[in-house]
């Protein structure tokens, strides 16, 4: 299971750039997707999908009722732990949904209870 501790080793940190995706930002990008694999397994949610990008991904939670929430990080390269710090979520229609709800920003060590708060209410 991927934890929190691990991800944290990255604030501050330089991610490689160029045209080719760098194996820092892989390596990085894998725990963070397997810590939110994990936060949904111990939430009984779905990890529905992810989109790997560049320096940056997306991705789609779902819960039991079917009520969506879509994340995204900004790229890392060029906004240094917006990645930690500031956490896209917002409700969604479906995993095709890219416009959903309204934006909103939460730092990753409380984003299992704002993801809980958006399923709950959506």
């Amino acid at each position: 299971m991927a934890k929190l501790s691990e991800l944290k080793k990255y604030i501050d940190y330089t991610f490689s750039t160029g045209v080719y995706t760098g194996d820092d930002y892989k390596t990085f990008q894998n725990k963070y997707i397997n810590y939110l694999r994990s936060i949904c397994k111990e939430n009984g949610w779905i990890f529905v999908s992810a989109l790997r990008n560049h320096y940056c991904f997306s991705a789609f939670i779902k819960n039991d009722n079917g009520n969506f929430i879509y994340l995204s990080i900004s790229d890392v390269r060029f906004f240094q732990n917006e990645w930690f710090n500031h956490v896209l979520i917002r409700t969604a229609k479906n995993e095709k949904d890219y416009t959903g709800g309204r934006n909103q920003y939460y730092p990753l060590p409380v984003l299992q209870f704002a993801i809980h708060q958006l399923l709950k209410g959506a």
